[in-house]
């Protein structure tokens, strides 16, 4: 159903609100107009893009949260966290991550937002990646968005270790799995 101009921004207003990470394609779609009407939409309501507001989420709600290392040393953009628990992050495959040939996206930038996410689910000053067994599932390519999802599957506070899964996916397909076997200090860790 098409709506007139301002329903359709009090809508999108809305929409954003609850859901920040949308993308502008995802609103064309939902409000059946172009791309482009999605961003004068946008700049007349003063909703900066997504990228901007996937920033200044994780500002506002991880500065004090990540303890293992600086939210700006994280690969991709973490847009939900509890440590010890879950953690989600964000990586938009571009240019500078893709081989020049194919424009499939270098393995190594899908382990580091993973990795990079296991770490910073740790409660902890010091976590370190003592193992890690990975499996690449499909390539992923230039301009796809890579979601990773991190949850902690064991906590062994006697060895100061912590099991940490990671899953990737681009539109709901898994393109990576992993398991992160996290070396923890056991005076960073609190229950």
């Amino acid at each position: 159903m098409k709506r007139n101009k301002k329903e359709r921004q009090a809508l999108l207003s809305t929409t954003i609100k609850e859901n920040p990470f949308v993308t502008d394609e995802e609103l064309a779609e939902k409000f059946m107009v172009s791309v482009q009407t999605i961003r004068l939409d946008r700049l007349e309501l003063s909703i900066p893009e997504l990228r901007e507001r996937i920033k200044n989420v994780a500002e506002k709600r991880f500065d004090d949260e990540v303890r293992a290392l600086p939210i700006e040393e994280i690969i991709g953009e973490i847009i939900d966290i509890e440590l010890d628990k879950t953690a989600i992050s964000i990586l938009d495959i571009k240019e500078e991550h893709v081989f020049r040939r194919n424009k499939i996206a270098r393995g190594h930038h899908l382990f580091a937002q993973a990795n990079s996410l296991a770490v910073a689910l740790m409660n902890d000053e010091l976590a370190l990646t003592a193992k890690a067994n990975i499996q690449f599932t499909r390539s992923v390519k230039q301009n796809e968005r890579v979601i990773a999802k991190a949850r902690v599957v064991n906590i062994d506070t006697e060895k100061g270790r912590t099991i940490v899964e990671v899953t990737s996916f681009v539109n709901n397909e898994l393109v990576f799995k992993g398991e992160f076997d996290m070396f923890r200090s056991e005076a960073g860790h609190r229950s």
